[in-house]
């Protein structure tokens, strides 16, 4: 009889570490299928993860339907009220989380990012003085601080300013607001190094990766948040007989044309402008946006 009861009493022991290695193996399994939710951030709209130092993601326009950019409705926690920033939501000129999207008139708005760059520059803004056109420039501000004679020859021709972060930081939205003030500062006042009375009305984040934090952090500092309607790819470098044709074919009353005169190889969309710009002066007024946001 005792060596019966020891035999089941090492039976009983050894089915009890099997379930117990079973059960461990199942748990860490499903450990491993769960997402670790400290690499999320539910408030960032569009990340341009592809080139986080230049060239800005392709982002839709946001929607008044509620999505994001991304179109994907930000279900996600909200930050404080103090860091939030009005939708608009009855007004087509602005997207979700208040981002500018189009002119608010029938004129056309060229915006140009990440420059200025010596070698673009100076030729978008010949091509435009030669159309008679206008345009908004968001600048970096290690560029303006680098070039900034550009700058100056900005602002001397009639052109709009944006600020667009300090060295196109994609992931700045989802830092601290003190992190993100202190960015857009540097930046503003790189741009007033070069021009001192500058008027800064604008902020557009690199990628259109918009947060609330971001947005509110640039309307405290006077700055509208800038967002576009026609993105016609130019930072992919596609040539410039596809950079022309979707401006073209994409823009219509009050659009915002997302360009770039830095960042990369541009002369694609230099030469796209020569074909641009004819048609689009010839339906509409091609104008900057005002020098002050609005």
């Amino acid at each position: 009889m005792g060596g019966y009861h020891r035999g089941a009493g090492r039976a009983i022991g050894i089915i009890t570490l099997v379930v117990s290695a079973v059960l461990g193996s199942v748990y860490l399994l499903g450990r491993s299928l769960t997402p670790d939710p400290s690499h999320t951030d539910s408030t960032v709209t569009s990340t341009g993860a592809d080139h986080p130092e230049y060239a800005d993601q392709a982002a839709p326009a946001p929607t008044a339907s509620g999505a994001t950019p991304t179109g994907i409705p930000d279900t996600g926690p909200k930050p404080p009220d103090h860091l939030t920033a009005p939708e608009h939501d009855d007004d087509p000129n602005f997207g979700p989380m208040g981002t500018r999207v189009s002119t608010g008139t029938n004129s056309v708005a060229l915006t140009f990012d990440d420059g200025p760059h010596p070698d673009y520059t100076p030729q978008v803004l010949s091509i435009l003085r030669e159309h008679h056109v206008t345009a908004t420039f968001c600048v970096v501000g290690q560029n303006a601080q680098a070039y900034p004679w550009l700058i100056q020859q900005i602002v001397a021709e009639g052109h709009t300013l944006c600020n667009h972060s300090w060295n196109h930081d994609v992931t700045l939205g989802s830092r601290s607001p003190e992190r993100i003030r202190s960015d857009l500062i540097r930046t503003s006042a790189a741009i007033r190094a070069a021009v001192p009375d500058a008027p800064i009305g604008w902020y557009r984040q690199p990628g259109g990766a918009w947060t609330y934090s971001v947005i509110s952090v640039a309307r405290d500092l006077g700055m509208m948040p800038l967002h576009w309607t026609v993105d016609p790819g130019d930072w992919r470098a596609p040539g410039a007989t596809k950079i022309a044709a979707s401006v073209v074919g994409g823009v219509g009353p009050g659009s915002i044309v997302l360009l770039h005169d830095a960042g990369g190889n541009r002369q694609g969309t230099v030469d796209a402008l020569y074909r641009i710009l004819p048609t689009l002066t010839s339906r509409y007024a091609v104008l900057a946006l005002p020098k002050r946001g609005t």
